[in-house]
């Protein structure tokens, strides 16, 4: 008589133990299939509901789907939510290793470059941070630093990033470790932006969302910037205004990479 297979779910269960303090947290199928498109080493992923997960991806995202089939382990959806703070509603959820320090210093480091870093100055929202490391994946930016307490690597940041983090590089430094390059920071006193050309090795400098630019990042920075604006209106989103800024690169002849 042939002998069952064993369960792989008691496996995962506690790999997923072990390596939950030192991994990123990947909530969601859409952080799980973004982060894999880039390149993350995946140890182990679960789902609620391992069909429904595969039906997704063979929708939404075909590339991705075979290896997700040899990745996605199904578990009991009580075991499912009681690894993850907030179960998202596709229940998927992995762990990634996090990108060496190292890898990502370097990178920023590279000259020259072909897109600007984006610098956030002392940012206190993490959804914010989360918001502007998406769509400066999206935009192919070199990275997103931040300055100041706010950890990049958050888990509500990753979230928010719907796991882009792989697709850029994400650190934390001082305003005396920042990348080489002009220093554009944004600012209501500066030069109108429409009026700019930006170049690739740009870095692009948003300040805190309560308090603007530090003393410190104003001192190194090159340009003093300005998106155009109506009267009254008090200011941008932090990611609006960080929007804004690499599509005018882009559209003014930025080497937007795919």
């Amino acid at each position: 008589m042939t002998e069952p297979a064993p369960d792989p779910a008691p496996a995962s269960v506690s790999l997923w133990h072990r390596l939950a303090g030192s991994c990123v947290l990947l909530d969601g199928f859409h952080a799980l299939k973004h982060a894999l498109r880039f390149g993350a080493e995946i140890p182990v992923a679960v789902t609620g509901d391992r069909a429904a997960a595969l039906a997704l991806a063979e929708e939404l995202a075909p590339d991705v789907r075979e290896t997700l089939a040899g990745l996605l382990t199904e578990v009991p959806e009580a075991t499912y939510t009681s690894l993850v703070p907030r179960p998202h509603p596709t229940a998927v959820a992995a762990l990634a290793v996090r990108p060496a320090r190292a890898a990502n210093l370097e990178r920023l480091a590279r000259v020259p470059r072909r897109a600007p870093v984006v610098v956030l100055d002392q940012p206190r929202n993490l959804g914010n941070a989360g918001a502007v490391i998406r769509l400066a994946a999206g935009f192919g930016a070199t990275g997103v630093v931040t300055t100041g307490t706010l950890d990049p690597w958050h888990p509500t940041v990753v979230r928010g990033g719907a796991g882009l983090h792989y697709a850029t590089a994400v650190e934390r430094l001082t305003v005396e470790e920042l990348p080489a390059g002009p220093v554009f920071a944004l600012d209501p006193e500066g030069e109108d932006i429409r009026g700019l050309k930006l170049p690739d090795d740009a870095v692009l400098a948003f300040g805190s969302e309560r308090s603007g630019l530090s003393d410190a990042l104003r001192a190194r920075a090159d340009h003093l910037v300005a998106l155009p604006m109506r009267p009254q209106v008090s200011s941008y989103n932090l990611a609006t205004s960080v929007a804004m800024t690499p599509y005018h690169w882009s559209a003014t002849g930025g080497a937007h990479q795919a």
